[in-house]
């Protein structure tokens, strides 16, 4: 009698995907808030057929609920409330780092929640979990901040494990701060399964004095009280307004440019990225991400790997390079790439950014936010503008299936304020150096930046707390280089962002006149005379760890160059007498990273290191310096 009632509901439930594929062809492709998504071109090897109910039978789900020895695990799945309509329906991972640990995060069970309602309503059993993250905002500035990047490891993985562990169908995917973003992006890309990634959105910001102001606003500040030029009352003003309720940081900060990434790589709904968290209308595309999901699966796709290729990576440094973006995608794009099998380096985002126009008035380096673009249209007219200078891949796919021109066409494009016609640089905002002193490569963002080469006397740190404290006294002077070494994803383990001492130079007035040069990295809302991301790391003997106190340094962001005036002789002569410094030995989880952890230059991953390129580029600081003098 089971058997027979369970063969009446496979036919029904063959019958309805019969009546829904119907149903959603039939939708008009011109109504964008229910586009359908054509059977794709690049449909897995494993999945060929075009008939939903063929593809249904192939699910990875069905191999925990079909067969006589799984009767424990439907037991399982009808203790969470399921029903014997349910075990027919494809399993939805939804994925979130949900929490109440930072105001970036909040609100991201509310929009999972959102969606889970839209994939029951289209036919899908949603199975909701939070992964562990590490705020930035929290751990700037002390120890806890090595655990920040690792996260994004500790993301991807944990996504991966549970979708590959309880075989699910397909996944939707919430972040709403810094690693969180690339780090559910990462897993997307590994697992490619049909998926749909959701931020979730910018907070909106503080007011004083007629002004705009946010987080970054209060960390300069801190400086600028040090220095005698801003009254403590006036940093407390700052500290009650300027972050007045939830989301993640509202300039063209990390989490924001990583959302401008996941909206044109493909990865995510046109318009998502650039939403205000608290605006009302987000769970609406919550809702929609959720049905789309479904069609996704339906359909059988595009999935991830179809949407990152080399072409839409380059398409993404090209809208981070347009709006002056952060220096973090630097890391963050090399390990997307490596989850599709794509090598993608520093040197390719150099190449991109130099041919790309600064388009985009965004801060730190400008004047405007995120809700600001997303009022004159979001990042589509960033990318429409993009293509009208010709440095943008239209025939890219996005999450619809159609190219992006397609999708570019009903856009605007620059409205004058935001986004210009007329670009306010003809390079763009990020700059690849290289040198004697940075062989793989290091970043700064010349958005905004006045001074564009820079010589100074290097003054050698061996950790930011050292640092950190000369410049909290001010005991630093016009025309240093402050160098932080041994920071790096190995060396620190785990690259620390240096918001907190890049913020106290600028808030003391010393953001152009002193330089900062460090293999850690830097928050998305630095600005000044920054160079970071130095590779090869100091502590796999990268020339930085060759540095003494005095050494010329000589920075050329027009040329592209980072050099010390050292003799080749006189580098080699250090090498050879150089011993790596005893650190406080790392445990546990940064223990496993410091083992594991790649260059930087290469997004500084951990798995997959046995390639020939890694290979390669572990070694390269064995190799001798040549000089620039």
């Amino acid at each position: 009698m089971k058997s027979s009632q369970s063969a009446v509901t496979k036919k029904s439930a063959t019958a309805k995907n019969r009546t829904a594929t119907k149903k959603l062809t039939a939708i008009k492709r011109s109504t964008r808030a229910k586009k359908t998504l054509p059977i794709a071109s690049l449909t897995p090897k494993k999945i060929q057929s075009k008939n939903p109910a063929t593809r249904a039978a192939q699910w990875p789900s069905r191999t925990t609920v079909q067969g006589l020895d799984r009767a424990p695990h439907r037991a399982f799945l009808r203790g969470l409330g399921l029903t014997d309509a349910d075990l027919d329906k494809p399993f939805i991972a939804v994925a979130s780092t949900q929490s109440h640990t930072t105001p970036c995060n909040a609100l991201l069970g509310e929009q999972a929640a959102r969606a889970g309602e839209a994939i029951r309503r289209a036919g899908g059993v949603p199975f909701d979990f939070a992964s562990a993250s590490v705020a930035d905002s929290m751990s700037m500035g002390h120890a806890g901040m090595r655990y920040s990047l690792p996260t994004r490891e500790l993301i991807a993985d944990g996504v991966e494990a549970v979708c590959r562990g309880h075989a699910y169908d397909a996944l939707l995917a919430f972040a709403g701060c810094d690693k969180t973003l690339p780090g559910m992006m990462m897993a997307m890309v590994r697992l490619n399964l049909p998926s749909v990634f959701m931020y979730g959105g910018a907070a909106l910001p503080g007011r004083h004095q007629g002004r705009d102001v946010t987080v970054l606003d209060t960390y300069e500040a801190v400086g600028a009280v040090m220095a005698g030029h801003l009254p403590l009352k006036e940093l407390d003003v700052l500290e009650h307004v300027c972050l007045p309720g939830l989301g993640a940081c509202p300039g063209q900060f990390t989490a924001n440019t990583m959302a401008m990434v996941s909206e044109t790589l493909g990865l995510a709904l046109p318009g998502s990225a650039t939403m205000p968290a608290t605006d009302a209308a987000r769970g609406g595309i919550a809702h929609e991400a959720g049905r789309v999901v479904m069609d996704l699966l339906l359909h059988g796709g595009p999935r991830p790997r179809d949407l990152v290729t080399k072409k839409s990576l380059e398409n993404a440094c090209a809208a981070v390079a347009a709006t002056g973006g952060s220096t973090n995608a630097g890391l963050h794009l090399p390990a997307i790439a490596h989850e599709a099998g794509i090598r993608f380096s520093l040197d390719d985002l150099a190449r991109i950014s130099k041919r790309t126009p600064l388009i985009a008035d965004m801060k730190p380096g400008g004047r405007f936010l995120a809700k600001d673009l997303h009022a004159v249209g979001g990042v589509y007219n960033v990318l429409r503008e993009l293509l009208r200078h010709g440095v943008l891949h239209g025939d890219c796919l996005t999450i619809y299936g159609t190219t992006l021109e397609q999708e570019l066409k009903g856009h605007p494009g620059a409205d004058g304020a935001v986004v210009h016609r007329t670009p306010l640089s003809p390079s763009g905002g990020l700059v690849v150096l290289k040198g004697n002193l940075a062989p793989d490569g290091a970043l700064i963002k010349v958005a905004g930046l006045k001074t564009l080469r820079f010589t100074g006397r290097a003054r050698v740190f061996d950790s930011e707390e050292a640092c950190a404290a000369v410049v909290r006294k001010r005991a630093y002077q016009t025309g240093d280089v402050l160098v932080i070494r041994y920071e790096g994803p190995q060396g620190g383990p785990g690259m620390r962002e240096m918001l907190g001492v890049t913020a106290l130079l600028y808030g003391q007035g010393a953001g152009e006149t002193v330089a900062l040069l460090t293999d850690g990295r830097f928050s998305g809302a630095t600005r000044g005379m920054m160079i970071g991301y130095v590779s090869p790391e100091a502590a796999r003997g990268g020339p930085l760890a060759l540095l003494k106190d005095g050494d010329r340094i000589v920075i050329d962001t027009v040329r592209g160059s980072l050099d010390v005036q050292v003799s080749a002789a006189e580098l080699q002569r250090r090498r050879k007498a150089w011993v790596k410094p005893a650190r406080i030995a790392a445990t546990g989880m940064l223990e496993k990273y410091a083992a594991l952890v790649g260059p930087t230059h290469l997004g500084a991953v951990t798995h997959g290191q046995s390639t020939p390129a890694v290979r390669k580029a572990a070694k390269r600081p064995q190799r001798s310096v040549k000089s620039r003098a």
